[in-house]
């Protein structure tokens, strides 16, 4: 591999107005709308490097399809860390892995007050963007949510949800009923100071003009596995019936936190640390009405999770599909900007003392027989995934691996989710990331394990949207959306169409600029 990955990791300048793409091969008829997606555009600011892929300033991207013709757009949200940073040239909030330093300027008195005000939290958006009622929010995972105008890109307000909803912050990773209902989970302290997550649920646009997340509310309440330390939470399952939250061995450690922040400035990342001894438990909760099961205790060996790909209920089971990175070592450890724009040499020595990843098919027993301690409890006839109940009313869960390689993940996993979403499946698609570099987009099947690949020499894809034909039946029946990043080519960025069922190409659309890495998004009809 080149080493012109590099690039995707480097600061771009936004667009005064949308430039034309130049179309190869047939766009769809059927396809008319935008895709938008998130990711970092700014990498340094006043000389300052940001430390993280989680770090640089977000930067909105926009490819609008309208009959047969293709536009691509770009601004900067105008977040307070943005805003702040553009106006005193240098690192004001601190982001995930950056940290902000005290105003230079101040004395110590001043600098002393604001000390003890603590730090503020950043409303950094790069993550991720999508719709609440009518409006669309970006997002990344702290408390403050921007909304965007999705057609002029530009930015129309801050909100802290922390206002509407007792949560530190919620995850960029909701789920969506058809109607419009959204629910997320995120961290917050519970009962008696010990710490818990929160699944809230935010309702659907009234037609009145009543914001939705005045009536967002909290359905269900989860322990925390260790009183004073969560753990990290980046996505979570949601089946007809059912939630499913995956407590995984990476721990938020807030008085390391303060104690790091007091003694040099400390960044987001100071704060996590692994539990070695936990492994991974897995908790469920029914959504109507909303309960915790307690009685349901269930146990993994250790591995990092941010992405569930989906869960269904099958005969008084729960299948839950994961894309995992094994062990406790926290992943992210592994995506400094440093790390990432090395030699590939270098690239592949750190991938492969990282987490391996592989995507895996766990199965929850729903209904316990005492008397079944000591055996399998899963008996559904296609899968090798385990159940065993343990004599401490534990149950042990070993998975059914679906997908493997080494140092190749199959990432960011996208499905037909309007059809598919909690309901039983055949088809995954994905970003292949090689040691960390997207290189290829990777289509799964859940069921017999085939996998489809596309993949160009010098090409760095993203996260691929998955949208259904207009009336289609079968689940596959689709196209697939990702923008393109070609370092060395004319026409360096390219929103890619393929045919979702044989992962062919039907055309590309090139613009003359190139594309910083982009994390996630939304497809808007």
């Amino acid at each position: 591999m080149e080493f012109c990955y590099k690039k995707i990791f480097e600061t771009v300048e936004e667009l005064n107005e949308p430039i034309p793409a130049t179309i190869t091969g047939v766009i769809p008829s059927w396809l008319g709308g935008s895709l938008l997606r998130m990711g970092p555009g700014q990498f340094e600011v006043g000389g300052e490097p940001f430390n993280h892929l989680f770090d640089g300033q977000a930067l909105i991207h926009k490819f609008d399809l309208k009959n047969g013709q293709v536009t691509y757009y770009r601004r900067f949200i105008r977040t307070d860390a943005y805003v702040r940073a553009m106006t005193e040239n240098r690192v004001v909030i601190t982001e995930f892995g950056t940290a902000a330093y005290p105003d230079p300027c101040k004395n110590i008195f001043s600098r002393f007050f604001t000390y003890f005000k603590g730090i503020e939290v950043t409303d950094n958006c790069l993550v991720n963007i999508y719709p609440i009622g009518e409006d669309f929010y970006a997002v990344t995972e702290t408390n403050y949510i921007t909304k965007v105008d999705p057609d002029s890109l530009e930015t129309l307000k801050k909100v802290d949800l922390c206002k509407y909803l007792s949560v530190n912050g919620v995850t960029a990773h909701p789920h969506t009923e058809a109607d419009g209902t959204v629910y997320n989970i995120g961290n917050c302290f519970g009962k008696n100071m010990s710490l818990a997550y929160n699944i809230v649920k935010i309702p659907p646009a009234q037609g009145d003009e009543s914001e939705p997340l005045e009536k967002s509310k909290v359905v269900v309440q989860i322990p925390s596995s260790e009183r004073l330390k969560p753990s990290y939470v980046h996505s979570f399952g949601m089946t007809d019936n059912y939630f499913v939250f995956v407590e995984q061995p990476v721990k938020i450690n807030l008085l390391k936190f303060l104690s790091a922040w007091s003694i040099r400035g400390a960044s987001y990342m100071d704060c996590f640390e692994s539990n070695y001894s936990m492994g991974t438990w897995f908790h469920l909760a029914t959504k109507d009405p909303a309960a915790y099961m307690s009685s349901h205790k269930f146990r993994a060996s250790a591995f990092n999770l941010f992405h569930h790909i989906n869960s269904y209920e099958d005969q008084g089971f729960i299948v839950v599909d994961l894309c995992t990175w094994k062990g406790h070592d926290f992943v992210y450890n592994y995506l400094y900007l440093a790390n990432v724009k090395e030699e590939w040499e270098e690239v592949k020595k750190a991938a492969t003392r990282a987490p391996q990843p592989e995507v895996r098919r766990y199965v929850l027993p729903l209904d316990i027989h005492r008397e079944e301690q000591g055996k399998n409890l899963v008996s559904l006839s296609y899968t090798t995934a385990t159940a065993v109940l343990h004599s401490d009313g534990t149950i042990w869960l070993e998975p059914e691996v679906l997908f493997s390689g080494p140092r190749q993940a199959f990432e960011f996993p996208q499905i037909n989710y309007s059809q598919r979403r909690g309901k039983e499946y055949s088809f995954a698609y994905g970003l292949g990331l090689n040691h960390f570099i997207p290189d290829k987009i990777v289509k799964l099947n859940v069921q017999t394990k085939e996998t489809w690949v596309w993949q160009e020499e010098d090409c760095y894809p993203s996260e691929p949207l998955f949208v259904p034909t207009p009336g289609a039946t079968e689940e596959d029946d689709g196209v697939l959306l990702s923008i393109v990043v070609k370092p060395g080519a004319e026409r360096p960025g390219f929103l890619l169409v393929l045919d979702a069922m044989k992962l062919t190409e039907l055309s590309r659309a090139e613009v003359n600029t190139i594309i910083p890495v982009t994390l996630h998004g939304v497809y808007k009809p």
